[in-house]
């Protein structure tokens, strides 16, 4: 699988792109007909706590599919990230199955 990052406001970070990584190559070992995934970080200055932004796109079989969280850490949006993500690719799988 094919990833590709995209930074707003933050500098590249070695350590989060493993993260990422490594989360996702879990879910392509589960789900083995992901291609490619495009992940963007985004920092956003608020007042409150959140402003981490994670998004995910995943490009499979038929439609792309997407999930993004905002949280008070990087890690954490990741984590919520790919929550969505692998709930959306379950239902996928179920679908292609019944075909």
């Amino acid at each position: 699988m094919k990833t590709v990052f995209e930074y707003t406001n933050i500098n590249a970070s070695d350590r989060l792109e493993s993260l990422i990584e490594e989360k996702l190559s879990n879910l392509a070992n589960k789900y083995p007909f992901i291609l490619r995934g495009d992940i963007f970080l985004k920092k956003e200055n608020r007042s409150d706590k959140t402003g981490h932004l994670c998004s995910i796109r995943i490009s499979a079989p038929g439609s792309r599919l997407f999930a993004s969280s905002d949280e008070s850490s990087f890690e954490e949006a990741i984590a919520e990230t790919i929550r969505d993500l692998n709930d959306q690719l379950e239902k996928r799988k179920e679908k292609m199955s019944t075909h």
